[in-house]
């Protein structure tokens, strides 16, 4: 099989690979007890949860090859050398090698399901008879989450160190479909291997590609200027002549909504992005930073206005749709708490969301985007070629309540070169 070339070097470019994974078992796994742990405030319907899914994961197919991860990860476990490589490196990391020849001895399909549903604790000891835990490996209730774990920048895939253990698995198993699938044509680039893992934490929802000199990275709860600093010296390790720049944008800690940059920032157009306006536009604590390299030095660290004042000088020039509309703060607060500024797009003016926000999408109508429904659009009732610039809208009741939105819950490896 020819490997699939992972190029990124905008958000917007036209979508020709995604890799995505519909909620499972994992989810329904949650309970109000461990769901704060889980990191999230309320437990899902899974039945309803993967309907609304379907809706995403049926128009992104009729635009871009999509990959599940569950596929890619049982590739990589029908490999004997891969198997054992990446049970060892996930019992060692969750202190669990008691697991180890039971697991190994479980066939492909099977096993990669359980890696991420959760393998369940046998009672056989007295320790475990008496354990509160359900599971000896937890399941992953943030999975569908893909952006987060693995970043495409280039040709390169970054892989994230998350914030909270309860996800690490996550970027153990993104980074072993990269790099061991047979899939994949890139290099990995894992910042454990180089820096001391207790002070760099580094999430895929707060690092946006806006051009291929340009990056924007959120700065908050789950990911610290150490992670920063350690994606800036991968761009000096390039030491080319290309000037570069990266714009970080301080976050608020709270309340929980604004985890990453991607939910009060993000890029609908050439010329287009949505903003959560009291963060990004209007004067505030949140420091916004552009970092210039040239020659594989940074030649100025300095403060800007915000995001869009920087971007404009460098000669992206966007007009700011505002999440939640601009009539009455509340609103805006409601809508982006149900991740009314976390779009994805599919192409330039292109775009996939929430339709539960209904004023978020008002605004962007108002700017020229047709709202088609995506339900439409799996039914085959709707032709998206037939239009130009759109918003695909999703049913939303289930899962915004995990936290996250369309840009959230895909993990885009591979667009076509724009210029800008």
């Amino acid at each position: 099989m020819e490997r699939v070339n992972v190029y990124l070097n905008s958000e917007i470019g036209e979508l020709e690979g995604v890799i995505l994974h519909t909620p499972g078992a994992e989810v329904e796994n949650m309970t109000p007890e461990n769901a704060q742990r889980a990191l999230y405030s309320d437990i899902l319907n899974l039945n309803v949860a993967r309907k609304e899914y379907s809706q995403l994961s049926g128009v992104l197919s009729k635009v871009a090859k999509t990959y599940e991860v569950v596929d890619l990860l049982e590739k990589v476990l029908k490999n004997e050398e891969n198997r054992e490589y990446l049970l060892e490196k996930i019992c060692r990391h969750e202190n669990a090698m008691s697991l180890f020849d039971y697991l190994l001895d479980i066939d492909a399909k099977q096993l990669a399901r359980m890696l991420i549903e959760g393998v369940p604790l046998v009672r056989n000891t007295l320790t475990n008879f008496l354990s509160k835990e359900r599971f000896a490996l937890r399941p992953l209730y943030n999975f569908y989450f893909t952006r987060d774990a693995s970043i495409a920048i280039g040709e390169d895939v970054l892989i994230a160190k998350m914030a909270n253990a309860v996800r690490d698995r996550e970027s153990i198993i993104m980074e072993a479909i990269f790099s061991r699938s047979g899939i994949f044509n890139t290099q990995t680039i894992n910042p454990t291997t180089f820096s001391n893992p207790a002070d760099v934490t580094i999430e895929g929802g707060d690092v946006l590609v806006v051009r291929d000199d340009i990056l924007l990275i959120g700065n908050g709860i789950r990911t610290n200027t150490h992670g920063i600093d350690f994606i800036l010296s991968r761009f000096l390790a390039r030491d080319d002549k290309r000037k570069r720049h990266i714009l970080v944008q301080e976050l608020p800690y709270k309340p929980e909504s604004f985890i990453h940059l991607d939910m009060v920032f993000t890029m609908l157009d050439f010329d287009k992005c949505m903003v959560y306006e009291p963060i990004i536009l209007q004067p505030n604590r949140y420091q916004t930073v552009h970092i210039t390299i040239d020659k594989g030095k940074v030649k100025e660290i300095k403060t800007v206005d915000n995001l869009l004042v920087a971007l404009k000088s460098l000669g992206i020039d966007l007009k700011p749709i505002v999440c939640g509309g601009t009539k009455d703060r509340w609103i805006q607060e409601r809508e982006q708490w149900h991740s009314g500024a976390n779009f994805v797009a599919i192409g330039p003016g292109r775009v996939i969301g929430y339709g539960r926000n209904i004023n978020t999408l008002e605004e962007m109508n108002k700017n020229g985007f047709e709202i088609l429904r995506a339900k439409d659009i799996v039914a085959g009732k709707v032709d998206m070629n037939s239009y130009q610039k759109y918003v695909v809208a999703l049913d939303g009741s289930e899962l915004p309540r995990g936290g996250g939105g369309a840009r959230c819950m895909t993990m885009p490896f591979r667009r076509k070169p724009i210029k800008w």
